[in-house]
């Protein structure tokens, strides 16, 4: 479940980054979309990131590099 939920998170976070790249290219200087959209892909980075460290320190993400 948590796996599948870093997925979502991560999959959310490129349409952000998309949905940016939209508003620069299309919009006028004075919307402010654009900066919404960058909140919002801070905001979906900042909780992947969170996620990612409560697996590893709940145990159910487990690291199998060799160092």
């Amino acid at each position: 479940m948590l796996k599948a939920a870093i997925v979502l998170m991560l999959i959310a976070t490129v349409v952000s980054l998309f949905s940016g790249l939209f508003f620069l290219v299309k919009d006028d200087s004075r919307s402010n979309r654009l900066v919404i959209a960058l909140s919002v892909r801070v905001s979906l980075a900042a909780i992947t990131v969170g996620l990612i460290a409560w697996g590893f320190f709940s145990g159910q993400l487990v690291s199998t590099a060799p160092w």
